[in-house]
């Protein structure tokens, strides 16, 4: 009878033995999952922009749980986020670095109409294949979370895993809840800066951007034309004899014309190309990837499309406004010296470009070859 009670002792101490050490590797887990969530937690804090915070998200958080897929995505209604994004260089260009922008909570909310709180369950291909990346390979358990802030849903974060026991039904979910809501503060928060960013680099007559954001993004132009050996070209424009219509029709009318000069040159840049006010009635465009054949059509079209629109005045008249363009290239291999350098020379020979048009008659479209 002692000699079984003593077994069965040693049965049950054995059990407890490995229930404990199941326990332990299990804080043990946990103490390293929050570390890691710590760390990330850090970062967002600490993310300049919305892209950098995008960019956390979609890589260092799926680097660093050892997830397969992590997409994002972001309610838009008044398409701020698309143009903040558009606007950034930063921004990450890979598909599986950018979030999926929507323009109405609608589509998403139906995934959290359970209460709100992060979803956690095996990967059903007909609710979820459009969260992820396509194809979805190999994907087992999925962790949805929602966004939320002032009680208002602004997005939607993912994590797919092929582990099928990864994020279980039954599991917890307050680490993960914790995580979507500090997620959703760091996303308010950048969203607020990239905005007033935005603001101090935009000018507040036109819309457009400023000169102060156009220094800035001519420098990265002129480092990306020599990263990749491509052409950039430069515009300036100014608008033909505006003092006198400011003298004659008073600085309203003026005003209108700078903004609808503005409007018009910016809808017919492509992708990719910048303009800005330069001071009073000058704008300055970049346009990468353009050489002289493809920078004259472009100045071309701007400089007809104005001349052909009528302009309203305050007084009721319409009249017609000209404008002159001054053109230049670097060429990428003529960058051997400091893009700042570089980038002030392209600008000063479009410049003297804009001047050689004014002598020439106005209304026109002159070329400077650009030396360096």
């Amino acid at each position: 009878m002692a000699t079984l009670m003593l077994l069965q002792l040693d049965q049950e101490n054995t059990r407890l033995k490995a229930q404990l050490e199941s326990l332990l590797r299990e804080a043990r887990r946990n103490e390293d999952r929050m570390r890691r969530l710590d760390r990330i937690e850090r970062q967002l804090i600490g993310a300049d922009s919305l892209s950098e915070l995008i960019r956390l998200l979609l890589s260092e958080y799926k680097t660093a749980f050892g997830v397969e897929q992590a997409t994002l995505t972001l309610i838009d209604r008044e398409q701020v986020l698309t143009e903040l994004l558009r606007e950034n260089p930063d921004t990450p260009t890979p598909p599986r670095l950018c979030p999926t922008l929507l323009p109405t909570a609608t589509g998403i909310m139906e995934l959290y109409a359970h209460g709100g709180i992060p979803w956690l369950g095996r990967y059903q291909h007909l609710q979820h294949a459009a969260l992820f990346h396509s194809p979805v390979i190999g994907i087992e358990s999925v962790a949805l979370l929602p966004l939320v802030r002032q009680g208002e849903l602004i997005g939607s974060l993912h994590f797919g895993s092929r582990n099928p026991e990864r994020y279980g039904a039954a599991s917890g979910t307050e680490f993960l809840e914790r995580f979507a809501g500090i997620v959703a503060v760091c996303l308010e928060s950048a969203l607020n800066r990239d905005r007033l960013r935005r603001v101090s680099l935009t000018d507040g007559l036109t819309g457009v951007q400023n000169r102060r954001y156009f220094e800035q993004r001519c420098k990265i132009e002129v480092s990306q034309a020599k990263r990749h050996q491509l052409p950039l070209s430069c515009m300036f424009v100014d608008v033909d004899r505006f003092k006198l219509v400011n003298d004659t029709y008073g600085h309203h009318t003026g005003d209108d014309v700078l903004r609808i000069v503005a409007a018009d040159i910016q809808g017919r840049l492509r992708a990719g190309d910048t303009v800005a006010r330069y001071g009073g009635e000058e704008f300055v465009v970049t346009l990468p990837r353009t050489d002289q054949t493809g920078a004259i059509e472009i100045a071309e079209r701007i400089r007809k499309g104005i001349e052909a629109k009528t302009f309203p005045t305050r007084c009721g008249k319409s009249i017609n406004v000209t404008i002159s363009i001054g053109l230049t290239m670097l060429h990428s291999d003529q960058i051997q010296q400091d893009h700042q350098v570089a980038a002030t020379q392209l600008v000063a020979h479009a410049d003297k470009a804009l001047y050689q048009a004014k002598n020439n008659g106005r209304n026109r479209v002159e070329w400077v070859t650009l030396s360096l």
